[in-house]
């Protein structure tokens, strides 16, 4: 029941903002009981989506440049860091060796990889009981997130539209395995909690949940507003074979980014092993369909198939539309 780096949305303009830090209730001040459905996506709204991923994608540049010149500032600063001529030229440019480490950032924040604990949860809901769900969890979530104390941002919250109807997915961050069990402490001590955990349990039949740490080349999301829907596609991997699928994975997104919109992608550590989850966004699934088909005129995008799909076992495609409380829309 817990989450992730989350930035509220109106802070996004600053470059400085693209470091995670704690939710803040900021983010979750609009929470609404009505649930969000497909309906509300309308056919005409790829070029709206397309215009906000653009402004997202250069601030998240901008923020990106802005680091790589507070680090060489720092260079300059200390000689000392400084490395020489010959060392230049086995590496490459100071020029180039600025390229390649923005690159880096925008796929492989290798650090990120140990750095983040993430749970994904899913909660089946009774139909009948939808709506005091949405109220129950969309005061709750967002109350539990802006708390400093308890160390959890929510990534994200949405509802299965096509897939397991009436589910609810939540996407959790927590600052590795310690933020995680001081989030579960700190949150069931709270004086309410008990009557939120009863509440709940009576408007669910099922909740699944599972940790998971964010692949290395694709770090999470920080908060957005683009609209549209979000498909999430989870694979059952054989046994062993999770190394080998991060390597294609790595090679293949460069080619799947020219033309979709990644959130993020997990894999499994506690739970249902051998898992892997890749979140994504499209205006609608009209723009879905044409992006998919698209992504095969890329170079590399065919290869990366060719290779991974020996390595499946099971896989299953969920369309989901984001509660109102989500900070990640």
């Amino acid at each position: 029941m817990l989450t992730r780096r989350l930035l509220p949305t109106h802070r996004l303009a600053a470059p400085s903002t693209f470091l995670r830090t704690l939710t803040t209730t900021q983010a979750f001040q609009n929470a609404q009981s009505r649930s969000p459905s497909l309906a509300d996506i309308t056919p005409d709204g790829a070029a709206s989506f397309d215009a906000k991923l653009q402004n997202f994608r250069a601030k998240v540049a901008a923020a990106q440049r802005q680091r790589g010149q507070q680090a060489s500032a720092s260079l300059d600063k200390d000689p000392s860091k400084r490395k020489g001529a010959f060392s230049s030229l086995i590496y490459g440019t100071k020029e180039g060796q600025q390229m390649d480490k923005e690159i880096e950032l925008s796929f492989s924040q290798v650090l990120a990889r140990g750095k983040y604990v993430h749970s994904i949860v899913f909660h089946e809901v009774k139909p009948d009981k939808v709506d005091e769900y949405v109220e129950l969890v969309g005061n709750w979530y967002p109350r539990m997130a802006g708390m400093e104390e308890n160390k959890v941002n929510l990534v994200g919250s949405w509802r299965t539209e096509v897939g397991d109807c009436d589910t609810f997915v939540h996407i959790w961050e927590y600052q590795r395995y310690t933020g995680y069990h001081s989030s579960l402490h700190n949150i069931s001590q709270h004086p309410d909690f008990p009557a939120f955990d009863k509440k709940l349990k009576t408007l669910i039949t099922a909740k699944k949940t599972s940790l998971m740490q964010e692949f290395s080349f694709w770090p999470t999301t920080s908060p957005r507003s683009l609209g549209g829907l979000f498909e999430l596609r989870s694979y059952t991997l054989h046994p062993g074979n999770l190394l080998e699928w991060e390597t294609h994975w790595r090679r293949g997104l460069k080619a799947r980014r020219e033309v979709m919109e990644g959130v993020g992608a997990w894999f499994v550590q506690i739970g249902e092993l051998n898992t892997v989850h890749h979140l994504w966004q499209f205006a609608d699934l009209e723009e879905r369909k044409l992006r998919r088909e698209r992504s095969w005129s890329v170079e590399g995008w065919g290869d990366t198939v060719h290779k991974t799909v020996p390595l499946i076992q099971t896989m299953r495609s969920r369309i989901l539309i984001p509660m109102p409380w989500s900070p990640v829309q």
